[in-house]
């Protein structure tokens, strides 16, 4: 491994690798972002990255990605020495503005990482339920590291936020991101948790006590029906079969933290979206099971469903009413039922009325239902679907004309995404087919945001 790998004592494997040394001691450099304009930072990023391409390699250490969750043997890969300094790259294009969200995920990538592989190794302990190649010490190792780490370099890039609540947002960004350090994916998690993560802080940071101050006189009685409403939901639709057991639970939990954005009118958007999703998979489901891409269990949705369209959703919805960009949120929640919407509909009606698809990487004709698999007339009906949801959200004043065509084109842009990682790393058995839909959803909702916010929509 080399000298520079910091062993356990007992004569075996590093506790750690050169690799994550090497992620560690480039945390450095993020001390240097207060005197870096984001044109400066992204050269540095670049500089980064030619170093670990052009460098790297030529110097005889192993920066070989540990294989097995066993750990036994190496795999000669070097997707984290390249999507390190990529990821630190997209973050400050993506957060330029706000360089201590790039200093702060950039720590919880380096330090929660680098740290929690360590305290997985040498304290071992029970796995996560999960994923069996994780354990809960290394889980809460990363917590407690990326908290601090995230925390430094965020007060040191920005002094002038608050502690408490810098200290409050780098703890919950850090859990996030040790969520998705832990799930059983085979994408690098150098790309996943700082994504992630830089999204989480980015929005976190926008909450005011002053917002939601402002809303506690709805907020009472908005709770009451909240709960009613989606209990009733969820109890119809485990009648009607829609969903199973676990869908019902979590379309509830979903659905109330939908409904505390704005009311009945943000819940109808969900509404919408349930109604549409659920009557597109019952529509020549016969016809889908026979050619064996129909849903499980008659179609009945699991929470792991339930969760990949909503979760996006119902986390726009509580920002609705803990910041004050009311309008802004608003716009990504539309945009991310309107993607959920037009990627379950133009599957389940491509599904049903067509037999032969198109890969939208390369257009080469497969079967209908396979990932990343397009047909114009699924394709039509999943444009449609979206429209409803905006149409609906416009109708109900939840946006203007402007933004609402922000929100059509986020959700477009999301289903092309689904689609491009679907026929990707999805067709390679790196993610789930839920993955590649919560992705979907937050990268239109995110995309509406960045919109509205760089237009001055709102």
């Amino acid at each position: 491994m080399g000298d520079a790998s910091v062993y356990n004592g007992l004569g075996r494997r590093p506790l750690i690798s050169t690799r994550k040394l090497v992620h560690i001691s480039m945390l450095a450099f993020a001390f240097l972002l207060p005197f870096l304009t984001w044109l400066e930072a992204a050269g540095a990023a670049l500089a980064a990255l030619v170093f670990n391409l052009v460098i790297l390699p030529r110097m005889d250490v192993d920066l070989g990605k540990r294989a097995a969750a066993e750990g036994e043997g190496r795999a000669i890969e070097w997707t984290g020495i390249v999507a390190y300094p990529v990821s630190v790259l997209v973050l400050i294009l993506l957060f330029g503005r706000r360089m201590e969200v790039v200093g702060a995920v950039w720590a919880i990538m380096a330090l929660g990482d680098g740290l929690a592989s360590v305290a997985g190794e040498a304290l071992g302990g029970p796995r996560v339920a999960w994923n069996a190649g994780k354990t809960w010490s290394g889980f809460f190792a990363f917590i407690v590291a990326g908290s601090l780490g995230s925390f430094v370099v965020g007060r040191w890039v920005d002094p002038s936020f608050p502690s408490l609540k810098v200290l409050i947002v780098c703890i919950a960004t850090a859990a996030v991101g040790g969520v998705v350090e832990t799930l059983p994916i085979g994408v690098d998690d150098n790309i996943t948790v700082p994504l992630v993560c830089g999204g989480f802080m980015y929005c976190a940071l926008l909450v005011e006590w002053s917002a939601i101050e402002s809303n506690m006189p709805y907020l009472g009685v908005r709770v009451l029906l909240a709960v009613a409403v989606n209990a009733a939901l969820a109890l119809a639709a485990l009648g009607l079969r829609t969903v199973d057991r676990s869908g019902a639970a979590m379309g509830f939990v979903m659905g109330v933290a939908i409904y505390m954005g704005y009311g009945w009118k943000s819940f109808l958007l969900l509404l919408t979206f349930f109604v549409i999703g659920s009557v597109a998979t019952k529509l020549g489901y016969a016809k889908k099971a026979a050619r064996g891409v129909a849903e499980h269990r008659l179609g009945a949705r699991s929470w792991r469903e339930a969760s990949a369209n909503t979760l996006a959703a119902a986390f726009f919805s509580i920002l609705v009413i803990t910041t004050h960009h009311e309008a802004a949120f608003l716009v990504a929640l539309i945009a991310a039922l309107a993607e959920a919407a037009g990627d379950t509909v133009s599957s389940e009606i491509g599904q049903w009325l067509s037999g032969r698809a198109y890969l939208i990487t390369t257009f080469k004709p497969v079967p209908a239902g396979q990932d990343g698999g397009v047909s114009a007339v699924g394709t039509l009906a999943g444009i449609s679907a979206s429209v409803v949801i905006v149409a609906v959200g416009y109708a109900l004043r939840l946006c203007r004309p402007e933004t609402a065509i922000v929100a059509l084109v986020a959700a477009g842009a999301g289903n092309l995404f689904d689609s491009l990682i679907g026929a990707t790393i999805e067709r390679r058995g790196l993610v789930t087919n839920g993955i590649v839909n919560f992705a979907g959803t937050a990268f239109s909702g995110g995309l509406a945001l960045g919109l509205v916010f760089s237009l001055h929509l709102a």
